[in-house]
């Protein structure tokens, strides 16, 4: 019996002799203990050889044949049976549609039936209605009569002398030719009367209108004269503020004016003194005058170069009259 002894290690697939060359030893050391004792299963019987597997393997293959012989008759049976069940389920398929078909005719039918009954019977249920309503009307109305009837017989036995005296002041009168004549004249009166009524009453509308739209009119024109009033205040008040801003500003124009005059008075006085200065400057060299009035700003570059001219003269005078006053004082002095 083959013993193994027991490892404490193992390579990557689990083989335990990782070491042939101790594998001698390492069997007579398991052989002297049991605890790892190893039995291999029918261990006791010989093995199955190759002739015995295949006859084993030949009779499982012809077991299958006959299996599937047999399930290949069953299943040509099966087809042929279902073959029948589908043909009768065909028939019976289309006997249920036509069937079908015939039942759902009927029952549209019968819809369409019941429709036009519900309409028919709410068509009658309102005409129905309708006559119980007129038939109420009606007798209603042969109620009212058959009071009025009444009424107007109770009316007649009232009237019936005033009637008595109508057809006895006709006999009497020669203006009336008939009762029906008289009745006739009366129900004119009365409608004249009536006509006469409804004219005045009328016309006190029309009054009455005439005299609410104459107030509407009077308060219009007071309120469009008090507004006239208050523009006309508003307006008073605009030109008593205008008339003293003018008058301010007239203040304000006069004294402008004023003072444009004065200015323009100046200027006049400069001007004329510009000219005279010119005319003297031209007349000391002895010629006549240029330029003209206008021409100012020529005339004082003129006067200007003149005047530098005289400055320059004044100068040069003055230096002559210093060295002569020298000269004469040293001249004294040495007569000293």
């Amino acid at each position: 019996m083959p013993r193994l002894k027991p490892t404490t290690k193992i390579d990557v697939i689990g083989n335990l002799d990782l070491s042939p060359e101790k594998a001698v030893g390492d069997y007579i050391e398991s052989k002297q203990q049991d605890a790892y004792f190893v039995k291999p299963p029918n261990w006791d019987s010989a093995g199955d050889s190759i002739e015995l597997l295949y006859i084993r393997n030949e009779r499982e293959h012809a077991a299958m044949l006959r299996l599937q012989d047999e399930m290949l008759e069953n299943s040509k049976r099966q087809a042929a049976s279902n073959a029948s069940r589908i043909r009768k389920l065909y028939k019976i398929h289309a006997h249920l549609r036509k069937r079908f078909i015939e039942v759902n005719n009927f029952i549209k039918d019968c819809e369409d039936k019941r429709r036009v009954a519900d309409k028919k019977i709410a068509e009658e249920r309102a005409l129905h209605a309708e006559l119980a309503e007129n038939i109420e009307k009606f007798k209603r109305a042969i109620w009212e009569l058959a009071e009025f009837r009444e009424v107007l017989k109770e009316t007649v036995n009232e009237l019936e002398p005033y009637e008595t005296v109508i057809q006895e002041v006709v006999e009497k009168s020669e203006i009336f030719d008939s009762v029906k004549d008289c009745m006739d004249r009366c129900d004119a009166l009365m409608l004249a009367q009536v006509e006469i009524s409804r004219l005045e009453q009328e016309k006190f509308m029309e009054i009455e209108e005439m005299r609410k739209r104459m107030v509407k009119v009077t308060n219009e024109a007071a309120l469009t004269v008090l507004g006239l009033k208050n523009d006309l205040a508003e307006l008073e008040r605009s030109y008593n503020k205008a008339r003293s801003e003018c008058l301010h500003w007239e203040r304000i124009l006069a004294n402008a004016k004023d003072c444009v005059a004065t200015n323009e008075l100046n200027k006049d006085r400069a001007l004329d003194g510009i000219r005279d200065i010119y005319r003297m400057l031209r007349r000391r060299q002895g010629r006549d005058p240029l330029f003209q009035r206008h021409e100012v700003e020529k005339e004082l570059d003129f006067i200007k170069d003149e005047i530098e001219l005289l400055k320059e003269v004044v100068k040069e005078c003055n230096k002559t009259r210093a060295g002569t006053k020298r000269g004469y004082v040293e001249k004294v002095e040495d007569r000293c």
